[in-house]
């Protein structure tokens, strides 16, 4: 295999392993004339998936192509490159048919990376939807918020606008009397004996 960082004819195969849970066999090799080394990967290759792009074009699919977007995608998140490399080379048993749309696997990435990493999602749907303004790209990020507020939400609980208006009401001060009226108050408790007591006492007679 020629070496891709010196264009070199003769590599060496240094080291061979199962991948992929027996998928494919990882070899690394090592180029004699620059000295660095690589990593290729050997896959079966059965009847290829077509692509059909947005001009009519066809291709055949190609999961190294894919991989390396959604590795951009998920640069510096905390995504694991196993669930990546799982999903693009996985990504052709689970299509039925011979053909598939360019669209329907940019619809099916987003879904992924929209259950795998927020950020990584919206550096996707950026390149795939060509956002034209920066409101249509505004809009998009808080829907997606509004997605995630609403998946974390408690069952039963009330949305935050009536969560608010409750609370207020709870604040709000009783009511002050209309003019003019008189509020009534409650008069203390007397014990009987002790207001008897009052109604029986009498002045002395002076001496």
């Amino acid at each position: 295999m020629r070496c891709p960082y010196c264009s070199s004819e003769d590599t060496k195969v240094v080291n061979s392993r199962p991948s992929d849970e027996g998928a494919a066999i990882r070899r690394r090799r090592e180029c004699p004339n620059c000295q660095r080394r690589f990593t290729t990967y050997e896959r079966a290759q059965f009847e290829a998936l077509m692509v059909r792009k947005r001009s009519g074009r066809h291709e055949a699919f190609d999961a190294d192509k894919l991989l390396g977007k959604l590795r951009i995608a998920a640069n510096k998140r905390p995504v694991s490159e196993k669930v990546l490399r799982e999903f693009a080379y996985g990504f052709e048993d689970e299509v039925q048919g011979p053909e598939v749309t360019s669209e329907y696997i940019g619809r099916r990435v987003l879904q992924f990376l929209k259950s795998l990493d927020d950020v990584a999602y919206i550096r996707y749907l950026s390149v795939y939807r060509d956002f034209d303004s920066v409101d249509r790209f505004i809009e998009e990020i808080r829907q997606l918020d509004a997605d995630v507020a609403g998946k974390h939400a408690p069952r039963g609980s009330a949305p935050a606008e009536e969560r608010a208006d409750a609370a207020g009401e709870e604040r709000q001060a009783p009511a002050a009397p209309a003019d003019g009226a008189v509020e009534a108050r409650p008069e203390p408790d007397v014990p009987a004996d002790a207001a008897g007591t009052r109604g029986n006492l009498t002045r002395p007679e002076p001496s």
